[in-house]
């Protein structure tokens, strides 16, 4: 189970950030999950509810998944899911633009 490697480190960089603004609790976290992170949402949100202590005890975890995208590394050109990746103007491969990423997206802290 990496997702709760995963949180482990969310909630340090977390704990970091808010103790760099004085905080004095975390009240939520919103995180972007892409569709080919290979991170289950479920096994994320149980990981979080045994990971927050301190700052964290009783913020909430909000998860929004993004789906993959893929374009031309030449031209930019979209390719549209569930076609070939390749490029139908320049035939080359396409790339992956969005879609595996994990983002912390925002922190919401009580600061005095």
């Amino acid at each position: 189970m990496h997702e709760y490697s995963l949180v482990r480190a969310l909630v340090d960089k977390v704990e970091q950030e808010a103790r760099a603004r004085h905080a004095t609790a975390v009240t939520r976290l919103r995180v972007k999950i892409g569709a080919l992170a290979g991170v289950e949402p479920e096994l994320l949100a149980s990981a979080f509810t045994l990971c927050r202590a301190g700052l964290l005890e009783g913020a909430s975890l909000e998860m929004e998944r993004t789906e993959a995208a893929w374009a031309c590394p030449r031209c930019g050109a979209a390719i549209p899911a569930g076609a070939v990746l390749r490029c139908p103007a320049c035939a080359l491969p396409a790339r992956l633009v969005s879609g595996d990423e994990l983002l912390l997206d925002q922190i919401e802290m009580e600061v005095p």
